[in-house]
C-alpha cells in the first residue's frame, strides 16, 4: 500500500489546471483556423460573383440582371450578405462585389468584408 501525501493531491490539481489551459488554447486555435477558412471561402465567392456579374453585364440582351447572375454563382448563405455594383466607362464594364465575411464569434473574429472587382469589355 502506497501512502499519499498532501503534495500528491496538490500536484493532481495543478495538472488539471494546466490541462484546462492547454485545451482552451487548442480550441481557440481551431476556431481561428476555421475562421480563416471561412474568410478565404468568402473571398473566393466574391471573385466568382464579380466575374459572373461582369460577364452578364456585358451582354446587351441579358436574360438575367447582373446582380442576379452574380448572386446565382455564389453559395446561397453568402449571397444574402452581398452587395454588387457596376460602373460602365466607354467600352468596358467593371463590377465590384462586397461579401460580408461570416464570423464564428463576432466579438472576436470580425473580419469585415471581402471586396473583389472584375472588368470586361462591352459587346
Amino acid at each position: 500500500m502506497v501512502k499519499r501525501t498532501a503534495r500528491d493531491a496538490r500536484d493532481r490539481g495543478q495538472i488539471a489546471l494546466e490541462y484546462v489551459g492547454v485545451v482552451t488554447i487548442l480550441l481557440f486555435l481551431a476556431l481561428a483556423a476555421i475562421q480563416m477558412g471561412l474568410a478565404a471561402y468568402a473571398v473566393q465567392q466574391a471573385s466568382t460573383a464579380a466575374r459572373a456579374a461582369a460577364r452578364a453585364a456585358t451582354y446587351n440582351e441579358a436574360t438575367m440582371d447582373y446582380r442576379e447572375a452574380g448572386k446565382a454563382s455564389m453559395s446561397g448563405w453568402l449571397a444574402k450578405k452581398t452587395d454588387i455594383s457596376k460602373q460602365s466607362s466607354g467600352d468596358q464594364v467593371e463590377v465590384t462585389v462586397k461579401v460580408r465575411i461570416p464570423a464564428l464569434l463576432p466579438a472576436v473574429f470580425d473580419l469585415g468584408e471581402a471586396r473583389r472587382s472584375a472588368t470586361m469589355p462591352l459587346d
